[in-house]
């Protein structure tokens, strides 16, 4: 099968495929933003679905503490062919009975990458983004989770950091001060295209969220999946568009669009 060409991240040496497995739906389905509900799959179809994107060409799987037990999923599942697969995982947002909070201080920030260290089966991860709660900026400066990051980063914990960011200011300086910028970006939210040109006068590494508008895609365009992918790709700075799924034919779909538009077919 015709495999996705691997991208630069920015400057950490790091490459990635365009499009990226996001996992929130491997741990959770409380609280989330989808159009409708899911279960969880079986640790059977989700080694399946992973086994599929591997195939395909993906090499970047994104997950969270936040994402309920994605993580500890994604240590058994991807067991010792865990190195042929470049992890993002956050810090900064827990979700415990049903409920969101944040802890953005450096203590906690140290204490949650080591925790995503043994879930994940991991001697360092390779990205980590903070998780913001929409105070971007104030976290950046005051709280003190870049600052641990850049520790750990030295330690050679992590090999690069960032963060998913909530507002044009947070995302610029997010750029200026780490290695990569998770921005949302689609057809209905260009809001941030700022953050997306900053990143690529800074040469930083760019991963797109909600880049399918989380499946609810505007019925105006005769193929929405296609509109969006095609919107995402078009813009030079974007490294990899997270689409998370649990649908194998939607997967195999994603895939081929994204493909499609990387071609400029």
């Amino acid at each position: 099968m015709n495999h996705f060409s691997q991208r630069p991240l920015g400057q950490t040496g790091l490459c990635v495929s365009a499009l990226g497995l996001g996992t929130v739906k491997l741990g959770r389905n409380q609280g989330v933003k989808y159009p409708s509900a899911f279960e969880l799959p079986s640790d059977e179809a989700a080694a399946e679905l992973i086994r599929l994107a591997n195939d395909c060409g993906i090499n970047l799987i994104d997950t969270a503490p936040a994402y309920g037990t994605s993580e500890e999923r994604l240590g058994k599942l991807l067991g010792a062919g865990a190195r042929n697969w470049v992890i993002c995982s956050k810090t900064g947002e827990e979700f415990e009975n049903g409920q969101s909070r944040f802890d953005f201080s450096a203590a906690h920030t140290r204490k949650s990458v080591e925790r995503s260290l043994k879930r994940l089966n991991r001697d360092w991860l390779d990205l980590v983004l903070v998780h913001s709660n929409g105070e971007d900026v104030d976290i950046i400066e005051n709280s003190g989770a870049f600052d641990a990051l850049a520790q750990l980063k030295q330690q050679g914990l992590i090999r690069a950091f960032g963060m998913s960011t909530k507002t044009v200011e947070g995302g610029l300086l997010a750029a200026r001060e780490s290695d990569c910028v998770m921005v949302t970006y689609n057809p209905q939210h260009t809001l941030e295209q700022p953050v997306l040109d900053e990143c690529q006068r800074l040469g930083k590494g760019v991963f797109l969220k909600k880049a399918l508008a989380s499946g609810h895609l505007s019925g105006d365009d005769a193929d929405p999946v296609q509109h969006c992918l095609d919107f995402a790709f078009a813009h030079p700075a974007v490294t990899s568009a997270i689409v998370g799924t649990i649908n194998r034919h939607h997967l195999r779909d994603n895939i081929a669009k994204a493909k499609h538009s990387l071609s400029g077919a």
